[in-house]
């Protein structure tokens, strides 16, 4: 038997058809409550690289409080209200490891989004890491200055250091902040990032030994990424005789590299 409309399930309110009008947005609003859904808390993590003396390093901060307390991690923290996560990214920075991003010459993108259930102990929380190349001179490090929740910050050698001990799932973070700068190496002039805007050749070809572990041959090295950059006509002394200074001047590396 066919119900009776009378018999049928009432519409639920803000439907079409029987129960009246559409809800308003402004009505939907009102009788909303967000604690009817489990809570998801927003953070921030920042994979940092720099290069120094052939070294590709990462900047990491020791926790000062639970959960991983004592524990190696990236540096990070949660988005605040009105924040988005570029900004929250920067704060973060400033606040646990007193770099200023504004202050230095730096290449920000964002890298992934780590959402596993289980990442964090305290409750369901999910990251917006970022990829940050900070430019230097290839023999200094900037010196980090640990603070709020951070009892320590300092530069640690990527390949050399024991991931596995990270907290959290920075270990994951970092190896795909790794991952795509290497990658990204292979086809783009993302590397110049790591040097100062006008560098040499062989400052450039330090960073490529720093990344991906192996050294290039000076000759096919400068063969092949001449064509993506720009002289500048000037020189500065190194070693032996004054070397070529030289700026970006094409994104992209044609034909790629094959990574050794």
């Amino acid at each position: 038997m066919i119900p009776n409309s009378s018999q049928g399930s009432q519409a639920r309110p803000g439907s079409l058809g029987v129960g009246g009008p559409p809800e308003t947005e402004a009505t939907f609003l009102a009788g909303y409550d967000p604690m009817d859904y489990p809570s998801v808390a927003l953070t921030v993590d920042l994979v940092v690289f720099a290069v120094a003396n052939k070294v590709l390093h990462v900047a990491v901060v020791e926790r000062g409080a639970q959960p991983f307390l004592g524990n190696w991690a990236l540096p990070g923290g949660f988005v605040q209200p009105g924040e988005d996560a570029l900004a929250a990214a920067n704060r973060e920075l400033a606040e646990e490891t007193g770099l200023d991003l504004g202050a230095h010459r730096v290449f920000v993108e964002q890298l992934a989004t780590f959402s596993a259930p289980q990442r964090d102990p305290r409750m369901r929380v999910v990251s917006v890491a970022h990829l940050v190349l900070l430019a230097g001179d290839g023999t200094n490090l900037v010196e980090l200055r640990s603070g709020t929740d951070a009892s320590d910050a300092q530069w640690l050698p990527v390949h050399a250091m024991d991931r596995t001990s990270l907290a959290f799932d920075h270990a994951d973070i970092l190896a795909a902040g790794l991952e795509r700068l290497a990658g990204k190496m292979e086809y783009t002039t993302i590397a110049a990032q790591l040097v100062p805007e006008e560098f040499t050749l062989s400052a450039l070809r330090d960073v490529y030994a720093a990344v991906w572990q192996a050294e290039l041959p000076a000759g096919n090295f400068t063969r092949k990424m001449r064509t993506s950059l720009t002289p500048t006509g000037r020189k500065v002394q190194a070693v032996g005789a004054p070397a070529s200074l030289f700026t970006i001047g094409s994104e992209w590396i044609f034909p790629p590299w094959s990574r050794p």
